[in-house]
């Protein structure tokens, strides 16, 4: 029922930018927090950032000052925007929001996207 649908990844320069956006769809009740993971070939999955849905934002170190966790509570959306981007952060970043559905209001559950490829190379 609930689906986590990302978008905007692709492959982008050294120095360059890409604006990624999650949008949550289904029968939902509310989103408390929501953020970004990635996860690069031979490695584990990682934390990027993170917001509340009363706008506390949480980074990794590694992308603090490059990267703007946001979102729109009316649109049930986060987005990424992802400034001088460097070769090390390529991946495939991961949407991941905690979800009441409108079925069951009194219970968060974690939700997973599919996944969308970012690429940084020359």
């Amino acid at each position: 029922q609930v689906q986590l649908a990302e978008s905007g990844g692709g492959l982008v320069q050294p120095g360059g930018s890409l604006r990624l956006s999650c949008a949550a769809s289904g029968s939902i009740f509310s989103i408390s927090a929501m953020g970004w993971y990635r996860q690069a070939p031979g490695k584990q999955r990682e934390l990027v950032a993170t917001i509340t849905s009363g706008g506390i934002t949480n980074y990794a170190d590694s992308v603090k000052g490059r990267f703007t966790i946001s979102r729109d509570n009316a649109k049930n959306t986060v987005y990424l925007q992802m400034n001088s981007l460097k070769p090390e952060d390529t991946a495939v970043y991961y949407c991941n929001a905690d979800i009441r559905l409108a079925s069951n209001p009194f219970q968060s559950k974690n939700y997973w996207g599919q996944g969308t490829q970012v690429t940084v190379s020359s």
